[in-house]
């Protein structure tokens, strides 16, 4: 169970080598050891990451997921609450995907269907299962200012943000006097492997300081929380701007 001041004794995260969800879960085994479960594809990354959590004190296991390979999906639920309940999820796997080649090769539009929305969603819909079983637990999920409005140089990434989105909001309705709570996260670009040769945008953040913003929205129990802040401020004026003159922006 997640105590009074938010800290959780377990943690699964989906994505288990993504530098957002291990700086998060070293927020938390920094208060107290935890169990862990590393869902990522099988690799020296993962078998790092795990290295890397196990010296906070923390117990650590590994579970082999491919986030395409939905028939699998199941199994990989069932091993990840296997050991007991599990207080908090945190899904942060994704591609980033070419634009270019996003809107003009099916195969590059597919993937990032498929990975971006198709398997968080499904995901979902398991973990929502899980959870209302066990009568707790709060469900992060990681998305992006692009879900709001995307621009020319990202609309394909945009698209599929914008189908996650959509459902884990709708998903805080849907299990809101469960025990269950769901957390949307909209990060600006964040300085990680997944955005590594791309121009950072304007107020950049370091993996640490989202890791900050979910440990704070998932005690709070806020259901929606941008990172920085400020971005949700800048998203309200950049939705509500005439078609015109946002394809005018120099982005």
């Amino acid at each position: 169970m997640i105590d009074a001041v938010g800290n959780p004794q377990s943690l699964l995260l989906l994505g288990g080598t993504s530098d957002i969800a291990l700086a998060t879960a070293e927020k938390y085994a920094a208060q107290r050891p935890l169990r862990i479960v590393l869902a990522a594809r099988e690799s020296e990354r993962l078998d790092a990451a795990a290295e890397r959590l196990r010296k906070t004190g923390s117990t650590v296991v590994t579970v082999p997921f491919e986030a395409r390979k939905i028939e699998t999906h199941a199994e990989v639920i069932d091993k990840a609450f296997a050991e007991g309940d599990i207080d908090i999820t945190l899904v942060a796997f994704g591609v980033q995907g070419d634009n270019e080649q996003g809107w003009t090769d099916v195969e590059t539009a597919r993937e990032m269907a498929e990975v971006n929305y198709v398997a968080p969603m499904t995901l979902g819909v398991r973990l929502a299962e899980k959870l209302r079983k066990q009568g707790h637990g709060h469900l992060v999920v990681m998305s992006s200012p692009a879900a709001e409005r995307a621009r020319r140089s990202n609309f394909v990434y945009g698209s599929s943000k914008a189908g996650l989105d959509t459902f884990f909001s709708g998903l805080t309705y849907a299990l809101d006097g469960s025990g269950v709570k769901v957390t949307v996260v909209r990060p600006n670009y964040v300085h990680t492997k997944l955005t590594e040769g791309i121009k950072p945008a304007p107020m950049a953040q370091q993996p640490e300081q989202v890791a900050e913003v979910i440990v704070d929205a998932v005690r709070k129990g806020k259901e929606q929380v941008w990172a920085p802040a400020q971005m949700r401020w800048v998203m309200t004026v950049l939705r509500h701007l005439p078609r015109v003159i946002f394809r005018r922006l120099p982005f």
